[in-house]
């Protein structure tokens, strides 16, 4: 078994960033700190904002500042995270964070700079890819040609990947990150037959093979824990579909067993109820049927509210816990999904690049945010980074 060798990589989308000097200020606030602390190698998976693009395109020198500060502080950079484009710290982001979705130039274009800017920060030798939105969120108002017109838009981003690429050397590919109740979630569901209408207009126009080079997936753990998928089963079904995986998230969701019963389990819930970030919740029943909701609200915790989901044998929260973490009080994450996920993506016979996200340090409860330590939160970053490599040093140990 086998990872990528490049560092492993942490995304600073949990820092806020709407221009270069937030940009630097993180990384040299929190991401180096948790490196040294961590004392091991590692990348900057960057956020770069639609105003921090502009800027950097904008004036050349800020593109320098931001290049020198990751070299000082011994950071590379091979991956951004192009899922956000406006303000991800706002104090409300919810459905807005899938706008603008693939159907808007202004995405395409976004999604374009970043891979230019990707191109001067790319260690030589290193391939790079840009996580993306997953089209866009089914909450959201869209038009009855919505996936034809992101199929173009994705057809002609790989086309300027690929122009890119011929001109500067540097091969950078596009990975859309499925989310529940977005256009791509479930693997079978939605994930799968959206490819294949992608690479079956692909065929059409004489350019499959360059579209399935560049086009491919950003697996993000959690998002397919929480709808109780067989991960492992599921990165079966990419790879036999051809799909690259370009990209991974190690990451946990948050897990609520017997909901009827556990009164302790549900009081801890609460404090995960907060107005930023969407908590899609997922309950499975004795039946194996599942239930959802597109968020997580306090009255779905109440006894006597008459919620149906209480009878079911657990809960699934898309909200990101500690990769470390396989319990939280009385609450239980999905860690076992990710180990089995990891184990599946280390017998591909290519690889994917890895990055830890847990970007809900700033809302998540503060007797968990705290996880029994007083230290800040460079020191929980670090945890994560040595937790996420000691995993994946087990994984690849037992071939």
């Amino acid at each position: 078994m086998s990872f990528s060798e490049l560092p492993l990589s942490y995304c600073t989308n949990v820092h806020p960033g709407q221009s270069v000097a937030e940009i630097v200020d993180g990384i040299s606030s929190y991401t180096a700190p948790a490196r040294d602390l961590a004392q091991l190698p590692v990348a900057a998976g960057l956020w770069l904002a639609g105003s921090v693009t502009r800027e950097l395109k904008q004036n050349p020198a800020a593109l320098e500042l931001l290049a020198q500060t990751l070299w000082q502080h011994d950071l590379t950079c091979y991956t951004l995270n192009t899922f956000p484009y406006g303000n991800f710290h706002s104090e409300r982001v919810k459905e807005q964070v899938y706008l603008p979705d693939w159907t808007d130039s202004v995405r395409s274009q976004y999604t374009q700079n970043c891979a230019t800017l990707l191109a001067q920060l790319l260690p030589e030798g290193a391939e790079g890819s840009l996580s993306t939105v997953p089209l866009g969120g089914r909450m959201n108002p869209q038009g009855a040609d919505f996936r034809a017109v992101c199929f173009a838009s994705l057809i002609r981003t790989a086309k300027n990947l690929d122009a890119l690429y011929q001109s500067t050397g540097r091969l950078i590919r596009l990975a859309v990150e499925p989310e529940p109740f977005c256009e791509l979630s479930g693997t079978q569901e939605w994930s799968l037959p959206v490819f294949h209408g992608l690479f079956a207009l692909a065929e059409t126009l004489g350019c499959e093979d360059l579209v399935r080079r560049y086009i491919g997936l950003c697996f993000d753990v959690c998002h397919q824990a929480v709808e109780f998928e067989d991960v492992a089963a599921s990165i079966d079904a990419i790879d036999r579909a051809g799909i690259r995986i370009n990209k991974v998230h190690i990451t946990n969701a948050v897990e609520l067993p017997d909901p009827a019963d556990n009164v302790a389990g549900l009081d801890m819930l609460r404090g995960f109820v907060e107005p930023r970030y969407l908590h899609q919740t997922f309950a499975r029943f004795a039946d194996g049927r599942i239930e959802s909701r597109v968020d997580l609200t306090a009255e779905d915790l109440e006894p006597g509210s008459g919620n149906e989901l209480l009878q079911a044998e657990s809960w699934r929260v898309h909200f990101h816990v500690p990769v470390y973490a396989e319990t939280l009080g009385a609450l239980r994450t999905t860690r076992a999904d990710l180990v089995k996920a990891l184990r599946r993506v280390a017998a591909l016979d290519y690889s994917p690049h890895l990055e830890v996200e847990t970007y809900t340090w700033p809302v998540m409860p503060a007797e968990d945010s705290a996880a029994g330590q007083a230290d800040g939160l460079e020191h929980r970053i670090a945890r994560e980074l040595r937790s996420a490599a000691e995993l994946i040093s087990a994984i690849a140990a037992e071939s």
